[in-house]
């Protein structure tokens, strides 16, 4: 499959892709035969080899009523899953000048990008970048979407070294890469993992660690510049007594009863305390800023499973359970071939 060549676009070749058409279960789930998808003018069309299994992806999967606002009110519209990638380029349309066929590329589009395929056909104008030398598909496709909510929190606030910061969540997708941002920035982390992963959010960046198994966090008597819940299972109201004066709370959800956002607009007029909620743009500046410290040696996403396109529907299982340390790989190419 990887010396496809596409003449013109009415010549059906044919692909496998993940492929659902209800909301729900990873049950959902299937593997099929598709029409490998033709690129238009603007477009690439990449041989995927990795994407990930993500919590936007089992967001979407399970359909609240605020995400079907945008994937589809009834169904989804798009039936093919995947938000981000790492492939080849086989070939482009006559306006592209940025990429080449060859080239190696990954992107991200929290929207759906139809990357759980063999194939697929993406606008060269979306985020998307050469993946550097020295840089796997499967590390460069760890590097998208967790990046980019944990950038969103970085960019939300100014930082001054030596400031305080607990990370709840430490060595969840975004947790992880908080951490080393956090560390990058010179902040002072305290992070919460469970025992047997002390050592990896030590090696991440973390000065501190608390076992959340044995101890709440909430019981500290420090007090911190910032509190990243990184996994959205706590709560402004439980975290303003670790925060200082001028403190700042985020979260990467919506709170229990959605309450951040609108949190966010209160706290900025009441009292010293505030809420910020990281509604994520511009994931090309996203990509700029973790390639540049990738390039340095600063950054290096954390990779916790790799599972085949056949294994989907338990590779969707474990990110919904909680369990995941960093990201999930699908491994496509390699599974196909």
């Amino acid at each position: 499959m990887s010396d496809i060549t596409l003449i013109a676009p009415n010549i059906n070749i044919k692909m496998k892709a993940a492929y659902y058409t209800q909301y729900g279960s990873p049950d959902n789930f299937s593997i099929k035969e598709v029409d490998t998808p033709f690129p238009g003018e603007n477009d690439l069309l990449v041989e995927v080899h990795a994407t990930t299994v993500n919590r936007t992806d089992c967001a979407i999967l399970k359909g609240s009523l605020l995400m079907r606002l945008f994937t589809g009110l009834f169904k989804p519209k798009k039936s093919i899953p995947g938000t981000d990638f790492a492939g080849k380029v086989i070939s482009t349309g006559k306006n592209v000048t940025q990429f080449k066929k060859g080239d190696r590329v990954f992107g991200f589009d929290d929207m759906g990008l139809l990357s759980h395929a063999q194939f697929m056909a993406v606008n060269s104008n979306k985020a998307i970048s050469h993946i550097p030398e020295g840089l796997s598909y499967e590390e460069a496709v760890a590097s998208l979407e967790t990046v980019h909510y944990a950038v969103n929190f970085i960019n939300k606030i100014k930082t001054h070294p030596g400031q305080k910061v607990l990370i709840n969540g430490a060595t969840g997708g975004i947790g992880s890469v908080l951490v080393q941002l956090s560390k990058f920035y010179e902040l002072n982390v305290t992070a919460t993992c469970q025992t047997q992963h002390i050592d990896l959010v030590k090696s991440l960046g973390a000065s501190k660690v608390i076992v959340y198994t044995k101890e709440d966090f909430l019981n500290t008597e420090e007090k911190f510049d910032f509190v990243f819940d990184a996994v959205g299972k706590s709560t402004f109201g439980k975290c303003k007594s670790i925060l200082k004066d001028g403190g700042i709370y985020i979260s990467s959800e919506l709170g229990p009863n959605a309450e951040n956002p609108f949190l966010a607009l209160i706290t900025k007029f009441t009292g010293s305390k505030k809420v910020i909620f990281p509604i994520p743009f511009d994931p090309k500046s996203s990509i700029k800023f973790i390639l540049d410290l990738i390039a340095i040696g600063k950054f290096k996403p954390v990779i916790d499973q790799s599972y085949t396109h056949d294994e989907i529907q338990e590779a969707f299982r474990y990110v919904a359970s909680g369990q995941k340390v960093g990201n999930v790989i699908l491994s496509i190419y390699e599974s196909t071939n």
